[in-house]
This record gives structure tokens, C-alpha cells and sequence, in this order.
């Protein structure tokens, strides 16, 4: 939770200094920091293990990693003489910022351009390094990203404007969950409980206006679909114990935003009356083509994104979306995913050998727009509503979804390798999502 709320508001981190103590191998000292600091920028299993595998290698240490969302074990040495560390982590958000500069860490050590000492030097100076955003600027985008995502969902501006004010009450309440640790604990249930008063009391004042498209643009950041989409990705991938473990985070938090939007919805309609009965509005085609310019720009943000590698971000997007959208008209709006998650992968490849940055960089921002959390939202809450035949219905497109995803993005990286294959072949089988 601590890291999901570091992720919504950003705040300047205490310092921390990192020395090499003489009576330690600075190569496993290296590793083991570098391993915990690849999971807060947000690395999938399969990528952590295969970095630090490639790190291993290349200093001459026999090593063995095994990576969960809690927990990280690393082995060296073989037989009797092995010994292992354990690290316990929290369940990470992605870190584009310093996912970019911990993979130009790997490169450097790798091409013997850092020794060690110095690499465990810089991996403290990257840990520490503030924010390359502020707390207004990121609670600016969270309004921008609930709005952007009212446009996709067909809203009108009615629905434009709430999802924004919704967008932002999270982004609030995660501000004091920085300082209230009642609030850290209960926030993902208060933030959904929030948007549903909102959303009712929207809907007396500004008739007509669809409540539940409006609350689920304004939760949309928080809608763990990305984290089921890397869940299978781990599961396809062999990496059972991670993706399992991912996967039921996802599935609590499911539950979670549905119960606080069920538990708020009653409180709106004892306060406000009765929901009135309204339909989203359509939007217009320029307003979606203007949001899709939009979106990555305060996506680029809430990730950490570097701002100098934005217009990448909005042309992975573009890509992505529309992408997906000639795939759906094509064969069907499940199986079209395969293909926006396909040309997205093979785009950020691509990306990732010109540019010499993660694929993740333009990779992440463009799933963000694809991944299936409206379909798994609205399964759970017609599970809730005792709505079972739909709810299951729902809930088996969604995964359908995802799995055309994950797939897409399997082949894309069987066609263009990921930047770094070359001296690891093996690595292109895990899969290129790295968060």
C-alpha cells in the first residue's frame, strides 16, 4: 500500500548512503541491492530474474534468483558452501524513471564501464534521487487521466468533468495517506466509496449523466487490469508462484473498489435520493484523438516517465489503441487485443534498440490503454448486485483479454527481440513486459 501511495503522490525521499564494507564481496553487494531496487521500478519477475542473471554471469558469481511480489531470495555458491539472502519487498508500481536509469546501470556494468564499487554507489544515488515530478503536477494528471478515460468510455462532458473531480479526490486522499496511516491502510476502499458519492450527487446536479461510467473513469488508475495482465504474463511463462500470487492481488483488489463503490452508492442515495436514470453521452472522434495526446502526457507522470521521452510515449499509444481498435473490427473485440497488444510490443522493441531504453518506456503507458480493469470492475460489481449469469459472462471477456494480450506481446518479442537478447537468448522466452 505504502508503494502504491509513493506512486499517486510523489514526496522528496530521505537520504541514504550506500558504502561497500571491506569484509563484503562488492559483486553480491551489488546484486542484492540492485535486485531490490529493480523490484521498486516496478520489474516483473521473469525480467528481474533474467537481469540480474545477466549482472551474475558477466561478474563471474554463481547466483540464483527467485522473485515474488513480497520477497526476494538470492543464492550464491553451490552445494554445502551456498548461502542465501532473503529480502522482503512490498508489491511495487512502476518507476519508469529509474526502471531507464537502472537498466543504463546493468548496460554499464555489463560493458565494463563500472566496476562494482562504483555501480553499488550509483544504485544508492538512484534510490534516493527525488521525484521528477511535484505533487500538484501529479494530482493535475490524475484529474487528466479520470477525464481522458470518460472520453474513451464514450462520455459526454458531463461525464468528462465528474470523472476529473473523482480523478482528483483520489489523488487527494492518497496525499493524506502520506501522513494518516488510517488512510494508507483503508484508501483504495475510501477512494471507491468517494467516487460513488460523487458520482450520485453528480448525477442529481448534472442530469443526465451515467454513474457508472463516470466512476469507473475516475477509479481507472486504479483498477489493478495491468497487474492481472503481468499476472499472466508470469503464468505463461512458468513463473507460478509469482503470477499466482499476482494474480490473487488483483482479484482482492477487485473486490475491494467494488465493495467501497457499493458501500458509497448507499450512502449517496440515503443522502441525495435515488440514482437517476441517465445515459452516457457520445463523444465526439477529435475529442478522442485530443485525449489519446493527452493521456500519455499524464500517464508519463504518474509513472515517472522521463519528459524528454514523451512524444514516444504518445506514438506507442496511438499505436496501441488504434492498434487494438482495426483488430476488434476485424475479428472481435477479444481477439483485437492481440493485435494492438502486438503492434505495441514490436513498436517498443523497435524503440528500445534505437533509443538504448527499456521497452517498458513506451510499453507500459501504451497496455495501460488496452488492459481489461473496466471489464473486471464491472464483473465483480454484477457478482455483488447477485447479477451472476452476467458477472461470470463479464469476467470470462475480461480474461479473454488479457490473455490476447499477454499472447500479443509474446509473439511481438519472438519477432523483435528485446534490446539485450543477443548475449542472453534465453531471456526472449520470459516475455518483454517488465512491470
Amino acid at each position: 500500500m505504502r508503494d502504491r501511495l509513493r506512486f499517486l503522490s510523489p514526496r522528496r525521499p530521505a537520504k541514504v548512503r550506500y558504502a561497500v564494507r571491506d569484509d563484503a564481496d562488492p559483486r553480491v553487494l551489488l546484486l542484492l541491492e540492485l535486485g531490490k531496487n529493480l523490484h521498486v521500478a516496478g520489474f516483473s519477475a521473469p525480467m528481474l530474474e533474467a537481469s540480474l542473471d545477466r549482472v551474475a554471469r558477466h561478474l563471474g558469481v554463481r547466483a540464483q534468483f527467485f522473485s515474488t511480489p513480497t520477497s526476494i531470495f538470492s543464492a550464491f555458491g553451490q552445494g554445502q558452501a551456498q548461502t542465501v539472502h532473503l529480502a522482503r519487498v512490498e508489491p511495487a508500481t512502476v518507476d519508469l524513471g529509474k526502471l531507464v536509469e537502472l537498466e543504463g546501470l546493468i548496460d554499464a556494468v555489463c560493458d565494463d564501464a563500472m566496476s562494482p564499487e562504483q555501480a553499488v554507489v550509483r544504485v544508492g544515488e538512484i534510490a534516493a534521487g527525488r521525484p521528477p515530478y511535484g505533487r500538484i503536477v501529479t494530482l493535475a494528471s490524475h484529474a487528466v487521466s479520470s477525464a481522458t478515460s470518460a472520453t474513451f468510455l464514450g462520455g459526454s462532458w458531463r461525464e468528462v468533468v465528474v470523472a476529473a473531480v473523482i480523478g482528483a479526490s483520489t489523488g487527494l486522499l492518497a496525499l493524506a495517506g502520506r501522513r494518516i496511516a488510517a488512510v494508507a491502510r483503508l484508501f483504495e476502499f475510501l477512494a471507491a466509496g468517494a467516487a460513488a458519492v460523487i458520482a450520485i450527487a453528480a448525477a442529481h446536479w448534472l442530469p443526465p449523466l451515467s454513474v457508472f461510467t463516470v466512476t469507473l473513469a475516475g477509479l481507472i488508475i486504479l483498477l489493478p487490469g495491468f497487474g492481472l495482465t503481468v499476472a499472466l504474463n508470469e503464468l505463461a511463462t512458468r513463473h507460478l508462484a509469482s503470477g499466482t500470487a499476482r494474480l490473487s492481488g488483483a482479484l482482492v483488489t477487485f473486490v475491494t473498489l467494488a465493495f467501497g463503490v457499493a458501500l458509497g452508492s448507499r450512502i449517496g442515495e440515503l443522502v441525495f435520493g435515488p440514482v437517476p436514470l441517465g445515459a452516457s453521452g457520445t463523444g465526439e472522434g477529435w475529442a478522442e484523438v485530443f485525449c489519446l495526446l493527452l493521456a500519455p502526457a499524464a500517464l508519463a507522470v504518474l509513472l515517472r516517465a522521463p519528459w524528454r521521452e514523451l512524444p514516444y510515449l504518445v506514438l506507442a499509444g496511438f499505436i496501441g489503441f488504434y492498434g487494438g481498435r482495426w483488430g476488434a473490427r476485424g475479428l472481435s473485440p477479444e481477439l483485437g487485443m492481440f493485435v494492438g497488444a502486438f503492434v505495441l510490443g514490436l513498436a517498443s522493441n523497435l524503440y528500445a534498440w534505437w533509443r538504448r531504453r527499456p521497452a517498458a518506456t513506451t510499453l507500459v503507458p501504451g497496455i495501460l490503454l488496452l488492459v481489461p480493469g473496466g471489464l473486471g470492475y464491472r464483473s465483480v460489481t454484477e457478482l455483488l448486485s447477485r447479477d451472476v449469469v452476467p458477472g461470470i459472462a463479464t469476467a470470462i471477456d475480461m480474461t479473454l483479454v488479457a490473455v490476447s494480450l499477454v499472447a500479443g506481446l509474446l509473439a511481438a518479442n519472438e519477432l523483435a527481440l528485446p534490446r539485450g537478447t543477443q548475449r542472453r537468448r534465453s531471456a526472449a522466452t520470459h516475455g518483454g513486459m517488465q512491470a
